[in-house]
């Protein structure tokens, strides 16, 4: 592993390897146990989106692993006045040591890997959220003590958390059941990738997705840069939600997990949020410790 661009460059063994690493690196933080790996490292995070979760447990993350995170805002580089992205690219591989960028466009985070000779990590674009999902396959396996065999059903935009999370579970060998409705699919390549599992559905019923599910995902029905269409997604969303009727057709012990900030009444009702506050914390909880541990595969010295 080079980089980490998307969940579809990602073996299930890597998947793996990150999701144990990060346990290992939450034990010794929890423990007070010095895990300096990066000591004397910097990790650049170029910020086109506005952020909380991912600026903080990047920033975190890098200090308490011994290096040093530096913030570039887009707006006040050279990248937001029309530099090309390849020549930031091979500029800051001569400085840093990785680059982390929460931007838009996904050929934005493919260019820098390409050009630069440094490890990338995606943040976040519009076509996928690697960073986050890696964080919910922990949370889960800590909650479930496993992954495969698993059933997860996601409800809402087909957007880059529903890209991710397929991809991701599909890998780990859980069974995926998503609920979107007609016009908000996932990207066609994702659903190319999830043609080749039999334990794959895609339904505009969320009722029948969350049947027998063990862990229910949802995310905001307007994401960063849709706020224009926040009326009409309204009118589209309507009824795909994460509610006590949802809940009761999913297993007694069902999780729900969120990636934040949830719209309390949109995607989720504030009934249920509350209810499963304490895993949709611990998800929120573990982008550090998921990030800590693909900080350490792609930038720590190699023995």
């Amino acid at each position: 592993m080079k980089h980490l661009l998307k969940m579809l460059d990602l073996s299930r063994e890597e998947i793996m390897e990150i999701l144990n690493l990060a346990d290992q690196l939450k034990y010794e933080q929890k423990h007070g146990i010095p895990h300096n790996h990066l000591q004397g490292k910097t990790l650049g995070m170029i910020f086109q989106k506005a952020s909380t979760r991912t600026r903080v447990s990047f920033e975190t993350g890098m200090y308490q692993l011994g290096g040093n995170a530096l913030f570039l805002s887009a707006s006040e580089m050279q990248i937001g006045r029309g530099e090309p992205v390849q020549d930031t690219a091979r500029v800051l591989s001569r400085y840093i040591d990785g680059i982390m960028i929460r931007t838009f466009e996904q050929s934005e985070v493919e260019a820098l890997a390409e050009f630069g000779t440094i490890p990338v990590i995606n943040g976040l674009t519009d076509f996928c959220h690697p960073c986050q999902i890696l964080a919910d396959l922990m949370t889960v396996r800590e909650h479930k003590n496993r992954l495969e065999g698993l059933k997860m059903c996601y409800i809402g935009d087909g957007n880059n958390m529903a890209n991710s999370l397929a991809v991701g579970c599909l890998k780990v060998g859980m069974d995926v059941s998503l609920a979107c409705p007609e016009g908000y699919y996932p990207d066609d390549q994702v659903l190319e990738f999830c043609k080749q599992y039999p334990n794959f559905k895609l339904v505009n019923d969320p009722i029948e997705a969350a049947k027998d599910a063990d862990v229910l995902f949802t995310d905001v029905w307007a994401s960063m840069g849709q706020e224009g269409e926040a009326e009409q997604r309204k009118i589209a969303f309507k009824g795909y939600q994460i509610n006590d009727e949802v809940m009761a057709v999913a297993k007694p012990d069902a999780m729900v997990q969120h990636c934040l900030p949830a719209h309390r009444e949109e995607e989720i009702t504030a009934k249920v949020f509350e209810e499963h506050a304490t895993e949709i914390f611990d998800e929120a909880e573990n982008r550090l410790h998921a990030q800590k541990a693909v900080m350490v595969m792609l930038m720590a010295d190699k023995n």
